[in-house]
Order: structure tokens, then C-alpha cells, then sequence
């Protein structure tokens, strides 16, 4: 169907976008592939990286550079834009463009402009220099969503340029800060200070479009439905401290420590069986029998491992996940520690309630039930979407546009968006993108932080071009 994204880069082209979908014809989609990567390309440039302090991120830098494509387009009467600066820096853009028909649904495209940082030692090419090579863009933020980001600012460009192929219903471009620290100075400040600003009907953010079988005639693909919520936890240890040279019959801090992180690695909570997984197994399409025990809650650990790269996933999207992930103790070398503490990152499938979490740390801390205290009581629910929503239908039909036959997986996410924040206010929000056969499943969750980030051209071209077809007014 296409050719070559690698062979196109070779011969100095971008991936034009591809011929399936409705707008292809329309003058409007001859540059959107090529203007997605170069918008794309700046904003890795731009270095906006969030390490979870305050004065880092520096996003307003990126709304400077929407600010200057988008141009004199953001003054037209029917458009409403704010810039939303919490803090020095951390910036958030955010423009509604109204709609004809009051009563039809409004759509906010909810992208974030943050990255997370990178250690250049260990990539291939800078992080931040948006290099172009072996057919693909690389850097830090190229799927974690710079991509999906772009994507949405030149759709939105183009309904801003061309009133034939506006939605009916107001049509929200949403492009926040701090989304990778948790979104205090983005979506969180927004939705209590100015919720009248991201109040809509539907949403689509990131991580969706993923073919879960990269060499299946009739793939499954995943459409994100929800994600999982948070519960983090310290445990307070206390031992005794004493002199380091006679350890043996102590009661180290350390020890208990240890002895807990091991104890909580080695017998995570049991499995749930929702709705998302039995369509993400089904979306995998796999022999009858591994079904079976993946859908049987006595069976599912024990068929886990044979989905290969995809089992720590499957893992994560079948029961609360309690990671312990930061340990101290002590502070000189020679005395044994009297105190210790483990932070805790926790993670809820939807459904799951605080009564939950404190009900399994009651369980599993039983044996050190005269040492250790928890600390903390925050909780951020899962939340799911509807699966059957006239939007997850177009999105399903723009799919099979480009992969005939494709059976779409609704799926969560094992970590949080900024989705989280506009399901409470009744707002149905969707995980979407579309990705080329380069990049699976695993792969594509291997490059969500981790070294050498990169998407090929023709996952940008496809991502642009559904997400016009899903979003634009094309008759």
C-alpha cells in the first residue's frame, strides 16, 4: 500500500499521507505529513524537560512556537485562546475554535508539551536534535507525545484555515504543561482553577493505534479506553540501631526493609479479570487454549509469560501493581540503622478503591506488622470511557481504512494521562494515534522513556491523516 518510510528519508522525501483516508483528495492534506514532522522536529528541539521540579520544563517556549504556526489564524472571531502560566515558564495553550451547531459534541485534542529527560550517552543520535535517519524522527518525546501533539496542531490548523471542514461542535486544541510530574501546573491547575477551559463533551490524547501483531492480515490495534489511577504509599520502618561491628541478632531497618521490597516483588496482588483485558486478548488473536487461561483468573499468571515481551504488560493491566521503588536507611557506615523508609508506586485498576489498597498492604505487611507504619492517603481512581461511543466508531472505521479487517482492542493505560483529570467531569477521553507495521506493541512501550525514542515517518503521516479523517468534516 506504502512505500518505504526508510526509503523515502534516503531520497531526502517526507512519507506523504497515505492515500485510505477521506481527506487524501482535499487540497488541505498535501502538506499535513510533512508539516506534522517539521512541527514535530521544533518541539523536540525545544527541550522542554520536566525532572519533577518546579522551575524545570519550561514549556512556554513550546506555546511560543504554536503560537508562531498557527499565526494570525488565532485571531479569527470564532476562536477563543489562553495561555495559562501557573508558574515562571510552565506554560499551557489552549484554543477553542466554536462550532456551528451548539448542541453537537464538542472535541478537545489534549496534548501535552513536556518530556521527560534523557541521558544522551546512551542514544544513537542527540535526544534533542530531531535528527531525521534510518527513516525515522529521533528524540525524547517523539512518541511520548510529541507526535500526537503536532498531529493535533496541524488538524487543527487546517479547521482553523478552512470553515468547509469544521466540525459542527466546538473543537478544543489543548497542548499543556507538566503532564510527566503529574500535571500540578497543567491539566490538575487548570481543571480547578479554570475548568470552563478543557470543559467538553469528548477527548482523544495519547497512546492508541498500536498493532498488537505487527505480521497479522487483520491485526488487532489498540483504542484507549482508560487508564489506571494512583495510590502512593511510604512505609515508615523502624528497627534499633546499634554499633555496625556486631550486626548478627539486630534489628537493622535495612534488613526489614529488604526483607519487605523482596516480600512485595515476589507476591504482587491477584488478578482481575475487566473488560479491557478480554479485548486486548482477543485483539491478540492467539491459539484457544492460551485464551482460555488468559481469561481465567487461575490460570492467567501462569499463561502470563508465554505473551513473550508483552507479559510484564499484561501483568501490569490485571491487578493493582505495587512497585517499591525508593529505599533508605542508615547515614553512617558503622552504626546500624534504626529507621528506614520505602516509597511505594501503586497503581489501581478502575473500580479499585483506597479500602482496597490499605486492605493488601495489611496483608502483605502482616509479618512486620510491629515495625512498619504506612504513611499517606492520597488516591487517584482508574477511570474508564465508554467503548461504544459514535467516536470509537469513527476512530474503529479510520483504522480499517488502513488496515482492512483490523479488530479494535480496547485497552487502558498501566500509568496515568492527563485524561484522568476530564473523565471526572463527564468528559468521554480516548488513547489515539496510528501506527505503520514498523513499530508493535512492545517496541512502541520499550521507546515510551527509554533510550534512542524515535518514530517512523509513516506512523507520523498515518497519525496526522486518521486523525483528520476522525476530526475534520469531510463530506
Amino acid at each position: 500500500m506504502h512505500r518505504s518510510a526508510a526509503a523515502d528519508a534516503a531520497q531526502g522525501k517526507l512519507y506523504p499521507m497515505p492515500e485510505p483516508f477521506l481527506l487524501s483528495d482535499h487540497p488541505a492534506a498535501a502538506d499535513l505529513a510533512a508539516d506534522t514532522t517539521a512541527l514535530l522536529q521544533r518541539l523536540i528541539r525545544n527541550a522542554a524537560v520536566n525532572d519533577g521540579t518546579v522551575g524545570s520544563g519550561d514549556e512556554l517556549t513550546s506555546v511560543r512556537t504554536l503560537q508562531a504556526f498557527f499565526g494570525e489564524l488565532l485571531d479569527l472571531p470564532e476562536v477563543d485562546v489562553e495561555i495559562i502560566e501557573p508558574k515562571p515558564g510552565r506554560a499551557s495553550i489552549i484554543a477553542r475554535l466554536h462550532g456551528s451547531n451548539p448542541t453537537a459534541r464538542s472535541l478537545a485534542l489534549l496534548g501535552h508539551l513536556d518530556v521527560v529527560p534523557a541521558d544522551a550517552a546512551g542514544w544513537r543520535h542527540d535526544p534533542f536534535a530531531a535528527e531525521i535517519a534510518d527513516g525515522h524522527v529521533w528524540g525524547r518525546g517523539a512518541i511520548d507525545m510529541l507526535t500526537l501533539t503536532s498531529s493535533f496542531a496541524t488538524v487543527f490548523r487546517i479547521a482553523l484555515a478552512h470553515p468547509e471542514l469544521r466540525p459542527a461542535g466546538d473543537l478544543l486544541f489543548a497542548a499543556l504543561a507538566d503532564e510527566e510530574a503529574g500535571g500540578a501546573w497543567g491539566a490538575e491547575w487548570i481543571t480547578k482553577h479554570r475548568p470552563e477551559l478543557l470543559t467538553v463533551d469528548d477527548a482523544l490524547t495519547e497512546q492508541g493505534g498500536v498493532l498488537l501483531d505487527r505480521d497479522s492480515a487483520h491485526p488487532g490495534i489498540t483504542l484507549g479506553v482508560g487508564e489506571k489511577g494512583g495510590a502512593g504509599r511510604r512505609l515508615r520502618i523502624t528497627g534499633i540501631p546499634g554499633h555496625g561491628s556486631v550486626p548478627w541478632g539486630s534489628r537493622n531497618a535495612a534488613g526489614i526493609a529488604a526483607e519487605i521490597v523482596l516480600h512485595l516483588l515476589r507476591e504482587p496482588a491477584p488478578p482481575q479479570i475487566l473488560p479491557h483485558w478480554v479485548s486486548l486478548v482477543h485483539g491478540l488473536q492467539l491459539e484457544a487454549d492460551l485464551e482460555a487461561r488468559l481469561l481465567d483468573v487461575d490460570t492467567l499468571d501462569a499463561a502470563l509469560p508465554e505473551l513473550g515481551e508483552l507479559a510484564p504488560l499484561g501483568h501490569a493491566l490485571t491487578r493493582m501493581t505495587v512497585s517499591p521503588n525508593i529505599v533508605r536507611a542508615g547515614d553512617k557506615h558503622n552504626v546500624i540503622p534504626g529507621s528506614a523508609t520505602v516509597d511505594l508506586d501503586i497503581r489501581v485498576l478502575p473500580g479499585q478503591t483506597a479500602a482496597d489498597v490499605e486492605a493488601f498492604l495489611t496483608k502483605a505487611l502482616a509479618p512486620w506488622a510491629d515495625s512498619v507504619v504506612v504513611e499517606g492517603v492520597g488516591f487517584q481512581p482508574g477511570s474508564t470511557s465508554p467503548a461504544d461511543s459514535e467516536l470509537t466508531k469513527r476512530i474503529a472505521e479510520t483504522f480499517q481504512r488502513v488496515y482492512p479487517g483490523a479488530v479494535p482492542a480496547q485497552v487502558i493505560g498501566p500509568g496515568g494521562s492527563d485524561g484522568r483529570f476530564l473523565r471526572p467531569n463527564g468528559t468521554h477521553v480516548y488513547g489515539f494515534g496510528l501506527f505503520s507495521r514498523a513499530l508493535g506493541l512492545a517496541e512502541f512501550r520499550r521507546r515510551l522513556h527509554g533510550n534512542n525514542e524515535r518514530v517512523d515517518l509513516e506512523s507520523i503521516a498515518l497519525t496526522a491523516g486518521a486523525l483528520a479523517d476522525v476530526v475534520l468534516r469531510v463530506d
